[in-house]
């Protein structure tokens, strides 16, 4: 007698899988509430106070997502990334609800507004870590890097179109009406995350019987020991570093000196998004990028190039252009290294990892903006432009230097 056994079937691409739709779309909704909300939060603060304090009640958010970032990691890696999602989703839903309710009442002092923000800012500390968690549960690991670009795609859709509908709901029905339809967006995605089914990880990590401090520091150590993601985070520290000033507070006083007003903001973020997007969509429909190491470093060094040239165009539609080479390269490395960081690193652990990088990126980082606009008022923007592209090409050549995350390879994804 022949006996047969079933074949079992391979895991669907990323792009047909369900699990991995579902999760797109709750990180959309999730991504273009979190959108709503901050047009909402800076409306509603710039109707109730000066400029100054405006600012401060937009800033408070950053200090819980800078001091407690580290912890968050040992929160998703502990209790699972899915819980943490949906925990974190459920409180934005829930507080956002709630100030929209007290508006239909009456304005809300500003001391209320920055306590939004305080949460919402410590909620970002615990959902960051574990959105980066999550992708390794739901899809198979020659799959993540589709994953990742699908992710880099439907942030870009909650960026861009999130503003547009914000000014909607705040024109049509006042705060109020925008608070709402951000706490409806967070809603949004609970049932579809409630909905999620998860592979199980190898093994169970250990670390869940430790402390808090026990778990960050074995998670530390870990991410220190690594040959492939111990350099990788200083690659993320500097390049960061070198790009998030010119691109964010940099742009703007760009724009200013030549005389392109707000409208030029608006055009040369156009160019950066649509670059970003191809470069995620490109990755979203391969599914892997051959010497995926390499490549990384070698789109931060010329990214870096092009970053520097921005602050030497004299005309809009050459800045533009710029800005779309930026998006393109820096959407291709930030993909790759997301990608990188999934299918190198232990999941037990993961959760730690991306709250290191995204302490580089969120935390330190932003910290830049004030030594960036005391440095173009002392240097003016080219010196500064081009110092700060220095910073980038240094994590992009440091990467090309080390030989492991230089060779480092993602996963052959399935058709």
């Amino acid at each position: 007698m022949t006996t047969t056994t079933a074949a079992v079937p391979a895991a669907p691409p990323a792009h047909r899988d369900r699990g991995v739709l579902r999760w797109v779309g709750a990180y959309t909704a999730s991504t273009l509430g979190d959108s709503v909300y901050h047009l909402a939060l800076s409306w509603a603060a710039v109707r109730g106070g000066s400029p100054g304090e405006a600012g401060l009640v937009m800033a408070v958010a950053a200090v819980p997502r800078a001091v407690l970032m580290l912890g968050g990691g040992v929160i998703a890696d502990r209790f699972g990334p899915r819980r943490v999602v949906i925990a974190s989703d459920t409180v934005r839903c829930l507080v956002v609800l709630g100030v929209a309710a007290s508006l239909l009442v009456a304005s809300p002092a500003l001391w209320v507004l920055a306590a939004v923000a305080l949460v919402f800012g410590t909620v970002d500390a615990v959902f960051l870590p574990a959105v980066g968690a999550l992708p390794p549960r739901i899809a198979a690991r020659d799959q993540l890097a589709r994953v990742q670009g699908m992710r880099g795609l439907a942030y870009r859709v909650g960026a861009v179109l999130g503003g547009p509908l914000g000014g909607l709901a705040v024109a049509l029905g006042g705060t109020a009406a925008a608070f709402g339809v951000a706490g409806l967006l967070f809603a949004a995605s609970l049932p579809l995350l409630l909905g999620l089914k998860l592979r199980p990880l190898p093994e169970e990590p250990a670390t869940r019987s430790g402390t808090a401090l026990r778990d960050l520091s074995d998670g530390l150590r870990y991410l220190r020991g690594h040959a492939v993601l111990g350099p990788l985070m200083i690659v993320v520290a500097l390049s960061d570093l070198g790009f998030v000033g010119p691109l964010n507070l940099g742009l703007a006083l760009l724009s200013e000196a030549r005389g392109w007003g707000a409208a030029g903001i608006g055009w040369i973020l156009a160019g950066f998004g649509t670059g970003a997007s191809a470069a995620s969509l490109l990755l979203a429909v391969r599914g892997r990028v051959p010497r995926a190491g390499a490549v990384l470093g070698l789109t931060i060094a010329l990214g870096a190039g092009s970053i520097a040239a921005l602050a030497q165009v004299p005309r809009l539609p050459v800045a533009v252009a710029v800005a779309l080479s930026i998006g393109l390269l820096a959407g291709l490395s930030g993909a790759l290294c997301g990608a990188l960081i999934q299918t190198e690193c232990d999941p037990a652990y993961l959760g730690r990892v991306t709250a290191v990088s995204s302490f580089f990126s969120l935390g330190l980082a932003p910290l830049s903006f004030p030594l960036t606009g005391a440095a173009v008022g002392l240097w003016g923007l080219g010196p500064v432009f081009t110092v700060s592209a220095a910073f980038c090409a240094l994590g992009g050549v440091f990467g090309l230097l080390v030989p492991a995350l230089r060779r480092a390879e993602l996963p052959r994804a399935a058709a």
